[in-house]
């Protein structure tokens, strides 16, 4: 019975393939395949033993800071964070980072919002940072936990007023009529708000992800980029990885491109 479903299984391959050949392949399709970039030259590699860093929390941070003092990256902490419900749908977006270090990566959102239910239920993120123009990214993976809320008030009695009213206006993914109702309750609430302060919503909060995992890309014109991944030393040696002894209960390791 085995045998007799992989072959019917082989079958309805070949159909698709026989399929997918007879489709013809349009002129946009063909550009698009063609977008291809030159990263750096094979001399300029990453290497283990030239890492500014040992500690993966130190290089982000000299990254960033890399990152942060060129004229062509505009927003150096746009980044890309992934969520997935307890049953493993996927979602991602993009936020912006606002703090980092030893404790984690912080950004704000509306905890209603889709990515504050899937972290509610489901409580682990990705979070990508990709900065074009030196060739470089930086993904982390872990564990996410809600800040407190001074903590979370803190940062939302800096924000520009704007930006605070339309915390208050945006109940973030639900469905509305049209743009035209977020601008009245916006005028609405600047009105309300114009010589007093703005309150945080209780909905609006701070999150951050607890590294587990950090790896540090570089780009190669040649497509054999550079992976260097640090992981918590109990994690790795769980999983029996060759590695090399990082800073603060960290190790690191090659990964194929």
């Amino acid at each position: 019975m085995i045998i007799s479903s992989v072959n019917n299984l082989w079958k309805s391959c070949g159909r698709v393939r026989r399929l997918s050949t007879a489709v013809p392949i349009r002129m946009a399709d063909l550009e698009v395949a063609q977008l291809r970039v030159s990263y750096r030259d094979k001399d300029d590699v990453l290497l283990e033993d030239s890492l500014e860093s040992k500690n993966p929390h130190e290089l982000f941070s000299i990254w960033f800071k890399k990152a942060s003092e060129r004229g062509d990256v505009r927003q150096p902490n746009a980044a890309c964070l992934a969520t997935a419900t307890k049953s493993g749908i996927p979602s991602a977006r993009f936020v912006l980072l606002k703090a980092f270090g030893e404790s984690g990566y912080t950004f704000y959102t509306n905890s209603e919002s889709r990515k504050g239910r899937e972290i509610e239920e489901n409580p682990i993120a990705a979070m990508t940072i990709y900065w074009d123009p030196m060739d470089r990214s930086v993904r982390i993976e872990g564990a996410v936990e809600k800040i407190s809320e001074s903590e979370s008030t803190e940062y939302f009695d800096t924000r520009p007023k704007s930006s605070q009213i339309g915390a208050h206006v945006s109940r973030q993914s639900t469905v509305i009529a049209s743009r035209e109702s977020l601008s009245e309750l916006n005028k609405k609430l600047e009105v309300e708000y114009a010589d007093k302060r703005v309150p945080r919503p209780s909905y609006w909060n701070g999150y951050r992800i607890i590294p587990k995992t950090m790896e540090f890309w570089q780009g190669q014109s040649d497509r054999l980029h550079d992976r260097i991944v640090f992981e918590r030393a109990e994690n790795a040696a769980e999983k029996q990885i060759a590695s090399h002894a990082g800073e603060n209960g960290w190790v690191f390791y090659r990964l194929s491109p």
